[in-house]
Parts: structure tokens; sequence; C-alpha cells
């Protein structure tokens, strides 16, 4: 199998958004700083190096095996990569120590990676036997075997509702903590067995989608923290964009994309009551939107590339000084 093989989601179009707060950089006269804080296996990126030519890239990611391919697959591009172990919530402290002031753009893919989702070994998957481990970065932090062996009850519907938005939580719970006391969870075969039994008769089977799919999510994403990373994240890369530069994001399920939302909302938007004639500057919207609303995958990508189906890719350029 080809080491490099990944198809980026609305590679073109992310190209064209970051390319935005590049032309602000480049006609300001400052070096174009695009931060990909979820560098992966290097697609977008290398779209970007190739396209911009005076432009470097901060590539962040928290697997270490995606910055060694990524960096593999771009070593062409020399010192106009900067590849970096981090999680995206780590940016700024990442930008101090790189001496980076200003960013002209942020691309965010969020999600798990391609090359997560395609290694066994990972357990992303339910669909193949795995060890239960879900983590980005195996080199730190809770698995998901750990958290099915640790939390109370309480604390797996709490996960389970509200990360993967599965309306059965507290019968999976129940049934989590019941078998563990026969066998500790080990592997995604087990799980899977257990939701099938336990939610395989629901709506979830009448819709045709898997009855594991939800409590999967909902287990990655508290294993690696993926929302509070975005929460934190996003308001400082804003905050660290030059004016004209471009925050770019791609969404694939509706939790991360209500945060992308709320926040551009607020930024985009004038906070001064209604009865005010005129809205004074520090109450003006900071933010212009680039795209209008969720912008989807066309039906092409989708039949050569059906991971992008779910993609809600969302954008603003920076016009004022953050609130």
């Amino acid at each position: 199998m080809d080491r490099f093989a990944h198809t980026p989601v609305l590679l073109e179009r992310c190209v064209e958004l970051v390319g935005v707060g590049v032309a602000a950089a480049r006609e300001a006269g400052t070096t174009p700083y695009v931060v990909d804080g979820t560098l992966g296996m290097g697609g977008h990126a290398e779209g970007i190096l190739e396209a911009h030519p005076d432009a470097r890239v901060i590539g962040l990611d928290r697997d270490p095996d995606a910055l060694a391919r990524a960096g593999e697959r771009l070593a062409r591009f020399g010192d106009r990569l900067i590849a970096v172990h981090a999680v995206d919530d780590e940016l700024e402290a990442v930008l101090d120590d790189l001496g980076v002031d200003a960013i002209s753009s942020l691309l965010l893919d969020l999600g798990v990676s391609s090359l997560q989702l395609d290694e066994d070994e990972r357990g992303f998957s339910y669909s193949r036997p795995a060890p239960l481990d879900m983590r980005m970065d195996q080199t730190r932090g809770l698995t998901a075997a750990d958290v099915l062996n640790t939390y109370d009850e309480d604390e797996l519907v709490r996960v389970i509702r509200d990360y993967g938005e599965e309306r059965q939580a507290r019968r999976i719970a129940r049934a989590v903590v019941a078998d563990r006391a026969e066998r500790p969870w080990e592997t995604s075969q087990q799980l899977a067995g257990l939701l099938e039994r336990v939610v395989g008769d629901g709506p979830a089977k009448r819709k045709r989608s898997h009855p594991a799919k939800r409590t999967f999510q909902a287990l990655r994403i508290e294993v690696n923290r993926e929302l509070d990373s975005l929460s934190t994240a996003l308001p400082a890369a804003l905050r660290r964009l030059h004016l004209g530069g471009t925050a770019v994001i791609e969404s694939y399920q509706s939790l991360e994309d209500v945060i992308v939302k709320r926040i551009f909302a607020d930024g985009t938007t004038d906070q001064a009551p209604p009865e005010l004639p005129v809205v004074p500057p520090e109450l003006q919207a900071w933010l212009r939107p680039l795209t209008r609303g969720a912008e989807k995958a066309s039906a092409q990508e989708i039949e050569s590339n059906p991971r992008s189906a779910s993609v809600r890719l969302r954008a603003v350029q920076k016009i004022g000084e953050a609130r």
C-alpha cells in the first residue's frame, strides 16, 4: 500500500481560502505563516506549499507516526515545513517557542485521520478486531479500555450521551459495568458485540447505522479531549491571526461543527444593543464570513472519497482586533 495514500477533503477549496490570508501577508510585506493544526499525513499542507511558494507551514499533530509520514512526504519543501509534536490547543505556546507573533491562516481538518482509521492496532474502527486504544497520541493518556474499565456508570452515561448523542447511553453504560465484572474490556470486537446485543434492535439498526458508531465516537472524543481542545485552540488561533488572515475549519460531526459555528458567529456579529444608532469599534464584528453557512463536498468528491460525505467547511477572515 502507498505509504502516502490519502485524499485530502475539499483540498482545492481549502487551499483557496488559506490563500486569502497568505495574500494579505504578502501585501503587508511579511512572511506568510500557515498553521495546519491537524497535519495528519500532510495532504492539505502539500497543497498549500505547492500553491503558495512564499508560505511556510507550521504543522501540528499529536500522532508521532503521522508526523513522521508527513515529514517524509513533504521533505522536498525543506524548512518551509515546521512539524511539531503538539495538540492544536498548544498552538500559542508553539508559536511563542518559534518566535512567530502572527499567522496568516489556520487550517483544522478535525476528527480521526485516515491513517488512524486504517491501522487496526489503533482501535478506532468497530468493524475490525483491535485493542481498545483510540489515542491519537499513543505515547500518553488514557485508552478507551481504561475509560470502560474505570469510569463509573454515571461517568460513562455522560460520555456516551454527550459525545455520542446516544439515546440509550444508560443501558449501554449499565451493560459495560456489568460485563467488566466478568472480564476486563480489551478489544473493539468485545465492545461492538455488546452494542449489537444492547442496542442492535433499536432505531440505529432500522436506519442501517451500526449500533457501535455513536459509542465509538464518544469514546474517541473523550480519550483525545477533542471538543475541549477545539474550544481552546480556535479562539487562540483567531487571536494570533494578522489582519486579513483566515481560519478554515473542516468538521465531520455535529458536536464539532456547533463549536465552530458558535465561535465564528460571535466574531462575525456586532455586539452592540440594537437601540444604539452607531456601533462603537470595540463592539463591531471583527471577523467576516468567507463561506455562506457550511460548505459540503460535491457528489463527485463523495463518490471518489466517501470520507468527505459528512464534511462541513466554514471559514472566516479577520477584519479587526479580537474582542
